[in-house]
C-alpha cells in the first residue's frame, strides 16, 4: 500500500495542477492544517528536479501568506478561532506565562519554528496574539521558510537521483522516519 501511494504521489507530483495543489497545502499549514508541504514538494521535485526553484518558490509564498492568515487569526480572532487550535495542541494553559516571553524571543521562535518540523501554525498563531511587530514576523518567516523550502530543493535538485533510488530502496524508513519527526514535532509543541 505505501508503495502504491508513493507512485501515485509521483505521478500527481507531475500533473498540471500540481502546484496549485502546492499552494493550498503550503498556504493552509501554515495557519491551520496539520500536514506539510514537504510531502507534496519532495515528489514534486523528485518527479521534476529542474523545477526544483520554482516548486520552492511557490511553497515559500504561499506558507509566508498562509502565516499572515495565522497572525491574524491571533491578532483578530484568538478566543474564537486561534485559542481552540491551540487547546486542541495542548498549548491554551501554558499561553499566558508564554505570552510575557514570546516576544524576547520572537525572531527565534519564528526562525526555528519556519525551518524545522516544529509547527509552523503555532508560531504564526501566537506572533498575532503577543502582537510581534508584523514587519519582523513577515521578515522572519521569509527567512526561515526560503532557508527550509529552498535548502531542501538544493539538496533534491543535485542529489536527486541519489535521494530517489534511496527512497524508493527504502520506503518503510524513510516513512518511518518522516512520522517520528511528524511526531517529534507535535510532541515539542505539546510539552513546551
Amino acid at each position: 500500500m505505501l508503495r502504491k501511494t508513493y507512485d501515485r504521489t509521483i505521478q500527481l507530483a507531475d500533473h498540471p495542477h500540481a502546484l496549485w495543489w502546492l499552494a493550498v497545502v503550503a498556504f493552509l499549514e501554515s495557519s491551520v492544517f496539520p500536514i506539510p508541504p514537504d510531502l507534496l514538494m519532495i515528489p514534486m521535485i523528485l518527479a521534476r528536479p529542474q523545477r526544483a526553484w520554482l516548486i520552492a518558490g511557490v511553497a515559500l509564498v504561499a506558507s509566508v501568506l498562509g502565516g499572515l492568515l495565522g497572525y491574524a487569526i491571533g491578532a483578530l480572532a484568538y478566543d474564537s478561532i486561534g485559542q481552540p487550535i491551540l487547546a486542541a495542541m495542548g498549548k491554551a494553559d501554558a499561553m499566558a506565562e508564554f505570552n510575557t516571553r514570546f516576544n524576547d524571543f520572537g525572531f527565534w521562535a519564528v526562525l526555528t519554528a519556519g525551518v524545522t518540523p516544529f509547527p509552523y501554525k503555532v508560531i504564526t498563531i501566537m506572533s498575532g496574539w503577543t502582537g510581534m511587530p508584523l514587519a519582523t514576523f513577515v521578515a522572519t518567516s521569509i527567512l526561515a521558510r526560503a532557508l527550509r523550502f529552498f535548502v531542501v530543493a538544493g539538496l533534491l535538485r543535485a542529489f536527486g537521483a541519489p535521494v530517489r533510488e534511496f527512497i524508493e530502496k527504502r520506503l518503510g524508513l524513510v516513512f518511518t522516519l518522516f512520522i517520528l519527526l511528524l511526531i517529534g514535532g507535535f510532541a515539542t509543541v505539546k510539552y513546551l
